[in-house]
């Protein structure tokens, strides 16, 4: 998983009520190894942060399971329902829970993930 921290995402200016250093904890501690949880820079959807980046695990991804991005991850209950879909397989694995369908980011992103433009991240 990655998890955008920069100019917009992580921006206590663009978010004042989002205890963003709590939100990546929350997300660390749902997701222990073997997931990893890292930040990022800028993914250039600023309009959408914060953003969150799902990667499918490496058997998903061999048999073509692509990277399922969400934008607007501010609230704790998106950070759980990810964390569980992440956690139950994630994309290629598990079909995408309903509630999560709100918080993709772009449009035609395949059922089984990908970026916005559809190209992997």
């Amino acid at each position: 998983m990655t998890v955008c921290r920069d100019c917009c995402c992580g921006s206590a200016g663009k978010h004042p009520y989002v205890d963003h250093d709590a939100q990546l904890r929350r997300l660390r501690d749902a997701l222990p190894a073997p997931h990893r949880v890292r930040v990022s820079t800028c993914l250039d959807l600023c309009a959408q942060s914060n953003l969150v980046v799902v990667q499918p695990n490496r058997a998903a991804r061999r048999v073509g399971a692509r990277p399922v991005w969400f934008g607007l991850v501010l609230d704790d209950a998106v950070v759980d329902d990810i964390a569980d879909w992440v956690r139950a397989g994630g994309p290629g694995v598990v079909p995408l829970p309903a509630v999560l369908e709100l918080s993709l980011v772009g449009t035609g992103i395949p059922a089984g993930g990908g970026s916005p433009d559809g190209s992997p991240v």
